[in-house]
């Protein structure tokens, strides 16, 4: 039987469980173990609430850009509004400014119109004045011819002015 394997087998088997009893082996080990679990166990706890603390950031973060994108969305609205409200208040002002020098230019014009009738007038008057005196000249002599020409002068004044 002493050269039989499974005899030193059986053997060394009751050796080893003997020194793991004679140490206390099983109790440490179940001790560590237990040590390991309550580690693991925190571990987890702290996971927990450092995912909660990470979801309540999380929500908190998706409700500021929220706000933040609602506020972005009055903003441009705002700028929106005042832009418009500008391009009207510039559009008003322009075609005051339009309407003002429209109207300076219509009066010059007319101011023109009327100097230049004057000076046809005047013209006109010298004209008919030279012709007439030809005239005059040409057919009338003397006092007679003086008096009418100053007679026509007369009255082609008092008729232009």
């Amino acid at each position: 039987m002493l050269y039989e394997a499974e005899t030193w087998v059986a053997i060394a088997f009751i050796l080893f469980v003997g020194v793991v009893l004679y140490y206390k082996l099983p109790g440490k080990v179940g001790k560590a173990l237990d040590q390991r679990s309550a580690a693991i166990a925190r571990e987890l706890e702290e996971a927990r609430k450092l995912r909660a603390e990470a979801e309540a950031l999380l929500a908190d973060y998706k409700q500021r850009a929220e706000n933040a994108h609602v506020e972005a969305e009055e903003i441009l609205a705002q700028a929106e509004r005042e832009a418009a409200a500008y391009a009207k208040e510039a559009r008003e002002a322009f075609d005051e400014m339009i309407s003002r020098r429209l109207n300076v230019a219509e009066q010059k014009i007319k101011l023109e119109e009327e100097k230049a009738r004057k000076q046809i007038r005047a013209q006109a008057a010298e004209l008919a004045v030279s012709a007439a005196e030809q005239l005059i000249e040409q057919k009338m002599s003397g006092t007679v011819a003086e008096n009418t020409i100053t007679a026509s002068l007369d009255r082609i004044k008092k008729r232009l002015h």
